[in-house]
Order: C-alpha cells, then sequence, then structure tokens
C-alpha cells in the first residue's frame, strides 16, 4: 500500500519552508503530485482513458453527455489532455509511474484508432455500445469518420508523437500509431491548404485547386446555399486551422519530415486566401468550394466569424514565425483593426456579423427550429454568442513579431486565470482530489449539475498536474 503525506502536513510543510524553492519545498509537490496522481490514475481510468467529470464515487461518468461503462472521451479534456499531463510529471520527476500511466493512456487511445486513420469523440471497449465505430484493431463497427473537431485528433496525435519522442521511437505500438493518423491528416489536406471537418474512407481532397480567394455569396444565403455534408469543406470552425498547426509543428518538431513543413505551409496560404474582402477582412467559420462563406450547423450561418477570426491571426502569426516570412503577416493589420472597429460597447466581440452589412448576428430558439435575428435579448444557452475580445493580445504579438523581439507563447492566452502552486496545494483534499463546485458556468460538454454540486474534473486534474511539474521543472521561486 502507498503512502503519502496527509494534505494538512503538506500546507504546514509549505507554510514553513523558505521563500526560495529547495529541496525540501520541491519534495512537498512531488509528493502531491503522486498523492493526486494514484488516486485519479487508480480511480478515474477505465482502460486507461478518461473523460470530463466525475461525481466523488465514480458512479457518475460525463463526456458529451453521460459516457457508458466501457467508455472514455477523447475530446478534451478527455484522454489526450490526461495523458498529456502524465509526461509534464514524467519530465518533471523522471518518476516511471507516470510514463507507465501514460503509456496505459496511450493503449486506450490506440485501441480507439479508426481505420480511416484519426478518432472520433469517444472510444467504447464494449462491442456492442452505443458509441462503438470502426477501430483499427477490428474490434469495432459502425462509423469511420476521422473528426478534427474540437481539438479530437489533433490533440491525440499530438500525445502520441511526444510519447513517441519520450520513449526514443522504441515502442511500435505508439509510432505505428502516430505515424499512421499523420498520413491521414496530410491526405485530408485539400490542395489548397484547407483542411475539413474530418473525413471517412475517402477524404474529398480533389474538389478544387489553390486560386480563389474568399469572397460573398451572390445568392440570397439566408435561404439558399445549405450544404448537408458540410463536414466536408473547407473549415475553420472551433479552431481547426490552429489546432491542425499545432499537431504539423509538433511533428515537424520530432520527426523533422519536409512533408509536414509543407502542410503547414500549404495551410497558411489558405488563410491568407480565405481572409474576406473589405469591408470585413476577417474569417468565416467555414467555406464551400468557391471560397464563400456557408451554413454548418442550424445555429451556425455563413457570416464573419470572431472567434474563428482571432485564432487564424494567431496561427498566420505562429507560421509567419516558424518560416521568417512576412508574406504570413500581411493579412493581420487589417484583420485586427476591422475586429477593433466591430467590438460591442460591452468591450466584446460578437461571434457573428452580418455579411456585408456587419451587423452582430445571433439566433432566436422555439424548440428545435432557429431564426437570425440582430437581438441579444434571447439566446439559446447553449452556445458562445458573445465572446471576450482578444484584439489587444494579438495586436501585441503582431507587434513584437514586427519587431523581431519573437512570438510570445501563448498568442492567445487562455481566459482562466492558472492558479498558483500553493493555491493548488491548498486545494488538494486528504484523499487526494482536487474538487470542483459547480456554480453555473459553461462546461465543456455542459453537464447537468445541480448549482453547488461537488465533481472531479479532468481539466482541472491535467492543468494543476502541469502546473506543479513546470514549478518544479523552472526551479521557480
Amino acid at each position: 500500500m502507498r503512502r503519502s503525506i496527509p494534505t494538512f502536513l503538506l500546507l504546514v510543510c509549505l507554510l514553513c519552508a523558505p521563500a526560495v524553492a529547495g529541496p525540501d519545498s520541491k519534495d512537498i509537490i512531488r509528493s502531491a503530485m503522486k498523492k493526486a496522481s494514484v488516486y485519479y490514475r487508480d480511480n478515474a481510468a477505465r482502460h486507461g482513458g478518461y473523460v470530463y467529470y466525475y461525481s466523488p464515487d465514480f458512479q457518475r461518468r460525463l463526456g458529451e453527455g453521460v459516457a457508458e461503462k466501457d467508455e472514455i472521451w477523447v475530446q478534451p479534456p478527455g484522454t489526450p489532455t490526461v495523458g498529456s499531463a502524465w509526461l509534464a510529471a514524467y519530465l518533471a520527476t523522471n518518476d516511471p509511474f507516470y510514463l507507465d500511466a501514460a503509456l496505459e493512456t496511450a493503449d486506450a487511445l490506440i485501441y480507439g484508432q479508426l481505420q480511416s486513420g484519426a478518432w472520433t469523440n469517444s472510444i467504447n471497449f464494449d462491442p456492442v455500445g452505443n458509441r462503438v465505430a470502426q477501430y483499427r484493431n477490428g474490434k469495432g463497427k459502425g462509423k469511420n469518420f476521422s473528426t478534427l473537431d474540437d481539438d479530437i485528433s489533433q490533440s491525440a496525435i499530438q500525445f502520441l508523437i511526444e510519447l513517441d519522442n519520450m520513449t526514443q521511437f522504441q515502442n511500435k505500438k505508439v509510432h505505428e500509431a502516430a505515424t499512421v493518423a499523420l498520413d491521414a491528416l496530410l491526405a485530408a489536406q485539400f490542395p489548397n491548404g484547407a483542411f475539413p471537418q474530418g473525413w471517412d474512407e475517402t477524404p474529398a481532397v480533389g474538389a478544387m485547386q489553390p486560386g480563389k480567394k474568399g469572397n460573398f455569396p451572390k445568392y440570397d444565403w439566408k435561404t439558399e446555399g445549405r450544404i448537408k455534408e458540410y463536414w466536408h469543406l473547407y473549415t475553420l470552425n472551433d479552431g481547426v486551422a490552429a489546432t491542425v498547426a499545432d499537431t504539423l509543428l509538433v511533428a515537424y518538431r520530432i520527426y523533422q519530415k519536409q512533408e509536414y513543413e509543407d502542410a503547414l505551409r500549404r495551410l497558411g496560404e489558405f488563410l491568407i486566401e480565405a481572409q474576406m474582402p473589405a469591408p470585413q477582412p476577417a474569417w468565416a467559420q467555414q467555406y464551400n468550394y468557391e471560397m464563400q462563406p456557408v451554413w454548418a450547423r442550424k445555429f451556425e450561418p455563413p457570416a464573419i466569424a470572431s472567434r474563428e477570426s482571432e485564432t487564424a491571426i494567431a496561427t498566420l502569426l505562429k507560421i509567419a514565425v516558424h518560416f521568417r516570412d512576412k508574406r504570413f503577416l500581411e493579412p493581420i493589420p487589417a484583420a485586427l483593426d476591422y475586429l477593433e472597429s466591430s467590438e460591442l460597447p460591452c468591450g466584446r466581440l460578437a461571434r457573428y456579423y452580418e455579411l456585408q452589412s456587419n451587423k452582430p448576428l445571433y439566433m432566436e430558439r422555439s424548440g428545435k427550429q432557429y431564426s437570425l435575428t440582430h437581438s441579444d435579448k434571447n439566446l439559446p444557452s447553449h452556445y458562445g454568442w458573445q465572446n471576450p475580445s482578444r484584439v489587444a493580445d494579438l495586436r501585441s504579438a503582431w507587434s513584437a513579431v514586427q519587431q523581431r523581439r519573437g512570438l510570445p507563447s501563448p498568442v492567445l492566452p487562455s481566459m482562466e486565470k492558472a492558479p498558483p502552486v500553493d493555491e493548488i496545494l491548498r486545494s488538494l483534499d486528504d484523499d487526494g482530489r482536487w474538487m470542483s463546485t459547480y456554480h453555473g458556468e459553461l462546461l465543456v460538454g455542459q453537464p447537468k449539475f445541480q448549482d453547488g454540486e461537488k465533481y472531479l474534473n479532468s481539466a482541472v486534474f491535467s492543468r494543476n498536474l502541469t502546473i506543479l511539474s513546470s514549478f518544479l521543472r523552472s526551479g521557480a521561486q
């Protein structure tokens, strides 16, 4: 039986520790990390994988809805998110416990890798489960749709690449899964550099050649132009361009293969071409093959999309820095000026702006029906219709690049303030849990918690473990 320092002793030791982080305080942090990690791995993991949220007794497991008994979630903050935290802890401590946990997590992801090469949002180890899919291992059935939505496949690929590097490319299963996924990702890229939301056995890569630029539709987009299978179109929604760019950068850094750098350059070239003309020199969520904004889901209209525009700018900055090529910076000044001029009186940005008129564009909901409106008085609660503006952060990053000071990292800092180390230690309870309390905030997966309800959150566990790991590695004061 593993023994660990009780939380109250950890706090006493921390309060008595000198201001400069020395061996004693680092031992306290290592003990806290191990206590929390042993608890989470022993209780939260199923087949080595994780979901988003757990009830304190682990009887209720939630991803996008209630998870089945043998189901884990790939979409962050699920399995790859926890796996990356294991890697951070191993780098900080060299404790084989964390590497073993990471390998266990990799096995779970490898089990659920699809025949189409990447991942869908969950993995079900029950062959007759409701959301089982067509896995490469032959143990699944049904859908075979690899998705880039919500950083699902990208987070899994990045975790496996980093683990492959950490194990010196000697784990054949990990290396094969990473390279198969990267091959599938490259095969899904369109000739003009764009990526779809996802693909099955036959990626839609032959739709057009490079050359067309973003343009406004000539038809009545409010009633025409809907495409049922919009996921095969050019997609920026939910950060696809940014997370794919990060994946290609990690792949090139670890494997040093030109094909990953070439794909990154083509993605940057697509973003240049996809910028819409005046009076709205920004980006849409998705485009048809004529490079016109189009509908996705029934509450996602053709429009200029502020959040996707911000991530397009951040991605262009990263690509410009990587290639040291100012061509990727050229779209940014006009886009920043446009977004700044579009800020609402409250300082936020509407998610959508109507094409050409630039009026904030929203939806109202009646049952399952949605209707367009310019009013924000009766918005559905399931979507981010207005978001904090990050124009100032992006303008600072652009200025730093222009002045050759390098690119601040991250370009778009999290809107959630990371807690300090002493707060993380204080919040660890005697069982080794970082408990969360629900107070009505909008969470990934929209779990149905009651106000004041306690739960465990994979995002919180992974964040805290990574912060403590970073503290150890940095030798911070």
